[in-house]
């Protein structure tokens, strides 16, 4: 009996995978997260949103994605000790060594171009050398994808219903508790959901604001101070916006949308003339 066809590599046989190679040099690398959302919402929230955008990209594009790693970058949403129960987190380090190892596998066996497909937000924060390390040593095409958030939609206008004071949200808010419900149904429970927003550290004081997620506050007007925030001192309930305004037919159009322009961007990936010389293909360092 024949396999079936599958876009994920994990899925597939390695003679497939050399098949694929002759006509397809490109890959996405599934890059997830476990981590405390509002209580309505799942701690995979990020891995479902991510996986749900990958996989009809994969098919749209034509193009093998990696199994998702399902722990990422999150040590603010640790929380207070068995505050963020089931929160899952590599440090700085190791997760730059695990994208490291992760593309090298790749370059290794023919690949020379990776796209890591993220959208848990800090997984970006901590992995720009690590990706200028894999093209110095390599020359391939490595870069970060990012699907769109509340804070960054100007693909989801005609998703994102909600006024300007809640769609700075991102976080368990109306599209994550969309996606989450779309992408697996029955792992939201929206009688635990609550509208929240974010505010600065009690301890600042005063004369700061913040409008969202990111790890800004704004100061005299200025939105240009990074503060290492732990998650709970700027968001009481892990809710960032309003999940009352989120549905399952809202997720369906987001991972419609959201694939379409991630599987548009790698098909003009797959145009760049990028070709690694086989000696930078060694990964002598891998054990």
């Amino acid at each position: 009996m024949a396999r079936k066809k599958s876009w994920n590599i994990a899925d597939m046989g390695f003679t497939d995978v050399q098949a694929y190679l002759k006509k397809n040099d490109t890959i996405i690398v599934s890059m997830g997260s476990t981590e405390k959302h509002g209580a309505h919402c799942p701690l995979g929230t990020d891995s479902f949103t991510a996986m749900g955008v990958i996989e009809r990209a994969a098919a749209i594009a034509e193009t093998f994605y990696t199994p998702l790693l399902p722990v990422g970058y999150s040590p603010h949403h640790m929380g207070r000790m068995n505050e963020g129960c089931g929160t899952l987190t590599f440090s700085a380090d190791t997760y730059r060594r695990v994208v490291y190892d992760l593309a090298m596998s790749l370059v290794y066996h023919g690949f020379n171009k990776m796209v890591f497909v993220t959208h848990h937000g800090s997984n970006s924060k901590v992995i720009d050398d690590v990706l200028r390390r894999i093209r110095y040593e390599t020359e391939c095409f490595v870069c970060w994808y990012k699907t769109p958030t509340e804070r960054t939609y100007s693909l989801l206008g005609d998703i994102v219903d909600g006024p300007p004071e809640e769609t700075p949200g991102w976080h368990a808010g109306e599209i994550e508790t969309s996606t989450a419900w779309a992408y697996k149904e029955g792992t939201i429970d929206m009688d635990l959901a609550v509208k929240d927003k974010t505010h600065p550290p009690a301890y600042m004081g005063k004369n700061f604001t913040k409008k969202d997620g990111s790890g800004f506050v704004t100061f005299q007007g200025a939105e240009n101070i990074w503060v290492p925030m732990e998650h709970h001192e700027y968001s009481d309930t892990a809710t960032i916006g309003n999940p009352f305004r989120a549905s399952k037919e809202k997720g369906e159009k987001y991972f419609e949308i959201a694939s379409k322009a991630l599987a548009a961007f790698i098909e003009e990936v797959k145009k760049f003339r990028v070709k690694v010389k086989d000696e930078a293909r060694a990964f002598k360092n891998r054990a």
